[in-house]
């Protein structure tokens, strides 16, 4: 009898490949963890939930910034002495910015702390699938890796959010914040020791120098772009849900209802990683984005909180599609030489999407109510169709706007 998860069972055979991935799984967890632990902290130590989330969002906007510069480093040096470097300024600046919050120093120092800190993060799941584009030659196999890595993302912010809150509530508020903290730093220092593993570094021996913005093809600004509108969408999914749960009385079916969300795309995610959809790789993202944007239209029927877990894990079934083609898209056409930065950089606007979409539906939550407030999700869902739509368009049209494949890249 055929397994429908040996194409899974195939791709760890890679030597280092169950190392490699694990190492990125716990170092994944500050992804799901630092913004709302640095929520729950600022929210428990100052009793605003205002200063709170401005804090969390100048943290994200750094990492946004930030990121694709560590991945620029990645690709020019190698993931190992990255990842090493980061990660010790990671530790040390969270751990004094959670010192400037508890010991109340001035605020613009949380300000500032809370910049710095994100700015350290590097993209380690970009780092990861990097990897998996090194060792699999066969672009089938890539598809099945990168499902996979998604399927890991969904795991992270599945059990994340509920661990850290837990932790924030039964010992200290910034408990959450240090232990993701920590177990995301122990992660990314166990990827960077396994140097067998990372992507060569490409040497540039030619005497003129690369210019910064040649990553940023047109597919992959297509691909950030509709990813923009799929972050407002996880920002604003966050905020609204959780207001909504409150609305009806019943707070702890916010985390229910996210894990549920998150756990749609958690088996989509699987079910992609053995597919074999057909068409070509433009033609499955714009088909999984335009997926996207229809299924969260069930969000405004969310009346009860009997309807909302079931219409947020239909809408999660989207989430893992749109992700993985995305992805795959921008890995067949970045140069290995570029191949972090490129990956980095889809994510860049995913984090960028996510906190203009927790501040959309705040304020919506506080014009509209909680229940009209779905309409933010729903209309972020919708733009991403819709750009993905338009970008592979004008992708197609003029034949001289498509970059051509780079010829390190075309296995």
């Amino acid at each position: 009898m055929h397994n429908p998860l040996s194409p899974y069972a195939r791709i760890f055979t890679v030597p280092g490949s169950r190392s490699f991935s694990f190492a990125g799984w716990l170092a994944r967890v500050p992804m799901s963890t630092v913004g709302l632990g640095s929520v729950l902290m600022v929210a428990g130590e100052s009793g605003s939930y205002g200063l709170a989330g401005a804090v969390a969002g100048t943290l994200a906007l750094a990492f946004a910034v930030g990121s694709p510069q560590w991945a620029r480093g990645m690709d020019r040096v190698g993931q190992a002495r990255v990842l090493v470097v980061s990660s010790a300024a990671y530790l040390l600046l969270g751990l004094v910015f959670v010192a400037a919050v508890v010991l109340d120093g001035p605020r613009w120092s949380w300000f500032v702390l809370a910049a710095l800190t994100g700015a350290c993060g590097a993209n380690v799941g970009a780092a990861v699938r990097a990897r998996w584009a090194n060792a699999l030659p066969d672009a089938e196999d890539r598809q099945t890796a990168f499902a996979f890595e998604s399927v890991v993302d969904e795991v992270v912010f599945v059990v994340g959010p509920p661990s850290i809150t837990f932790l924030a509530a039964l010992v200290a508020p910034p408990a959450g914040f240090v232990v993701g903290l920590v177990v995301g730093v122990a992660g990314a220092v166990w990827l960077a020791r396994q140097q067998a593993t990372q992507p060569p570094v490409h040497r540039d021996t030619s005497d003129e120098p690369r210019p910064r913005t040649s990553v940023l093809s047109p597919t992959l600004l297509v691909v950030a772009t509709a990813y923009l509108a799929v972050g407002t969408v996880f920002g604003a999914m966050d905020v609204v849900v959780v207001g909504f749960a409150e609305l009806q009385g019943a707070p702890v079916m916010a985390g229910v209802a996210l894990a549920a969300y998150a756990g749609g795309s958690l088996v989509s995610g699987l079910a992609y990683g053995v597919v074999r959809l057909p068409g070509t790789l433009l033609a499955r993202f714009v088909g999984c984005a335009v997926l996207f944007g229809l299924a969260a239209q069930g969000l405004l029927l969310v009346g009860s909180l009997a309807w909302l877990v079931p219409a947020a894990f239909l809408a999660g079934l989207a989430i893992a599609p749109v992700l993985v083609s995305g992805m795959s898209l921008v890995e067949s056409r970045v140069p290995r030489s570029a191949l972090n930065e490129g990956l980095t950089w889809t994510s860049t606007g995913l984090t960028l999407g996510v906190t203009a979409g927790a501040a959309l539906a705040g304020a919506a939550v506080d014009s509209w109510g909680a229940q009209d407030a779905f309409l933010v999700p729903a209309l972020g869902a919708a733009a991403a169709g819709v750009l993905a739509l338009a970008g592979a368009l004008l992708l197609r049209r003029p034949a001289e706007l498509v970059e051509p494949a780079p010829a390190e890249a075309v296995r």
